[in-house]
């Protein structure tokens, strides 16, 4: 599932090019991934994006907002006059933008800061190249759109069950206390929402081999060195994720179509077998820990 620096990626890439964007009208293919009334959002302007822990929410001047969680698969696209020069689409979008994975359109007016921005046509669906839209495609179907009131946003339960978040309000402080206050594995913490919002299986993975920490280690027995570190390593490989793009290990592809290359970079996720890369001899193990793939050193890394 996408993390921090991927749907962060996303927001980024959306900020650009859909704020100014009037939503003009709202094509709906699969209709269990939406819910709300489309006509709430017909009209109105986008003004700000927003993320919170995984989660999207595209604001609008009328008071409305669209609350997305990609999920595991799900991709947002945009293709419109705010993309002059639109790269290929990574074939990790499957079928395409007007494909049967493509659920939902919103079809944008000819907004532009370019003034060679193309009129969109408005017959029938949106197609690729004919004007501007946002796509929002998800083959396992596991994502959702919501219509929310804006101001209401941070007192839904998604929100109000999402822990810190690094580098907005998670402090020392509290990554302290979050981590004495179970006996939990180090990464199942790490990965738990509730407890620290954005951090997931890749990030998670490489984090710990950073701060040298077990992945099975408990989690209120790390000492304060310890702790220190990690929340460190946290902040030190998100930013890394952020660098380049996020990961694109399975489906995850920015708004412009191209994907991250984070997992180029990854220090031991996805390495199974092979040497430590601190050079210490060891080897790259790979165990489950709450059900998912976890890899680390078998020398920098023991319990």
């Amino acid at each position: 599932m996408p993390e921090l620096p991927e749907v962060e990626s996303i927001r980024k890439q959306l900020e650009n090019y859909v704020v100014g964007h009037t939503i003009e009208d709202v094509e709906i293919n699969y209709k269990k991934c939406f819910t709300g009334d489309p006509e709430k959002v017909k009209g109105g302007k986008i003004k700000k994006i927003r993320r919170f822990g995984k989660a999207l929410s595209i604001d609008l001047d009328n008071n409305y907002s669209l609350f997305i969680h990609i999920k595991m698969t799900g991709q947002l696209i945009y293709r419109g006059p705010n993309l002059k020069n639109p790269p290929d689409i990574s074939d990790k979008v499957k079928g395409g933008l007007n494909g049967k994975h493509n659920h939902v359109t919103f079809i944008l007016d000819n907004h532009s800061s370019h003034p060679s921005s193309l009129k969109l046509r408005r017959t029938g669906k949106a197609r690729e190249g004919q004007g501007a839209a946002l796509y929002y495609i998800d083959y396992r179907k596991f994502g959702w759109i919501k219509i929310v009131t804006s101001d209401k946003i941070q007192e839904t339960s998604f929100v109000n069950k999402l822990g810190p978040e690094p580098f907005k309000d998670l402090t020392l402080d509290k990554f302290s206390t979050v981590v004495q206050s179970t006996g939990m594995a180090i990464k199942n913490v790490l990965m738990d929402q509730s407890k620290i919002a954005g951090v997931g299986n890749i990030y998670a993975n490489d984090a710990l081999f950073l701060a040298d920490i077990h992945p099975e280690k408990r989690s209120n027995k790390l000492n304060d060195a310890e702790v220190k570190k990690l929340f460190e390593s946290i902040e030190k490989v998100l930013m890394k994720g952020l660098k380049y793009g996020g990961a694109s290990e399975v489906s995850f592809v920015r708004p412009d179509g191209t994907t991250g290359n984070y997992q180029s970079h990854t220090l031991v996720y996805g390495k199974e077998g092979e040497k430590c890369p601190n050079g210490c001899g060891g080897e790259i193990k790979k165990i489950k820990v709450g059900g998912r793939g976890t890899y680390f050193c078998s020398e920098c890394q023991k319990k």
